[in-house]
C-alpha cells in the first residue's frame, strides 16, 4: 500500500514527452559522390535541456549493382552516429553496397533501411533531424522508387518515415 500525501517526485524519467513524425511519400535521386540533402526532415523542441531525443527513420532505398552509396544522420549541421575516421573512407550512419556478382542477372537491388539513435541534444530549442544521402554515380540510388522506377504493374514506389520522440529525464 503507498499513500501519498502531496507531489509524487524520485520516480525518474524516461516518460515520452511528445512524439512528431515527418514522411515522404515522394521519390528522390542521389547523383553526389558527397552527401546532399534528401529533403526529408523533422523538428522537435524538447521541453528541457536534459531530455533526450530518440530518433527512429525508415526508408525505402534502391541502388543500381555495384554501386557504393550511404545515408547520415545530422542534428541541425552536427554529424550523429556516423563510423570511425579510417583514410580516405567516408563517415556514415548506414552504408548501402549493392552487389550481385558477375554472374548475376539481377540489375539493382532494393533495401528497406531502419535506424534508431538516442542524442542529447542539450537545448530546448527547436531542433531539426535529417538525413542526407551520396551515391558513387549519377541517378543510381533512388529513395522510394527503384532505380528503373517502370511505369507497371510489377514495380512499386514506397514511403519513408522519420519520428522523433522526446524521453523526459
Amino acid at each position: 500500500t503507498i499513500t501519498n500525501s502531496g507531489t509524487a517526485t524520485g520516480f525518474g524519467g524516461g516518460k515520452i514527452g511528445q512524439v512528431v513524425q515527418a514522411t515522404k511519400t515522394d521519390t528522390a535521386s542521389i547523383a553526389s559522390a558527397t552527401f546532399v540533402d534528401l529533403g526529408f526532415s523533422g523538428a522537435i523542441t524538447p521541453s528541457a535541456t536534459s531530455s533526450k531525443i530518440f530518433v527512429l527513420f525508415s526508408m525505402s532505398i534502391s541502388a543500381i549493382s555495384g554501386q557504393r552509396a550511404g545515408l547520415k544522420l545530422l542534428r541541425d549541421s552536427t554529424d550523429l552516429l556516423i563510423g570511425d575516421a579510417a583514410g580516405s573512407r567516408i563517415r556514415a550512419t548506414h552504408m548501402i553496397l549493392s552487389q550481385f556478382g558477375v554472374t548475376s542477372s539481377i540489375s539493382f537491388q532494393c533495401l528497406p533501411t531502419v535506424v534508431s539513435y538516442l542524442d542529447s541534444p542539450s537545448t530546448t530549442s527547436e531542433t531539426t533531424y535529417k538525413i542526407q544521402a551520396f551515391c558513387e554515380s549519377a541517378d543510381d540510388f533512388k529513395i522510394n522508387a527503384s532505380p528503373g522506377d517502370s511505369d507497371n504493374s510489377t514495380y512499386s514506389r514506397s514511403a519513408s518515415s522519420i519520428i522523433l520522440m522526446e524521453v523526459l529525464a
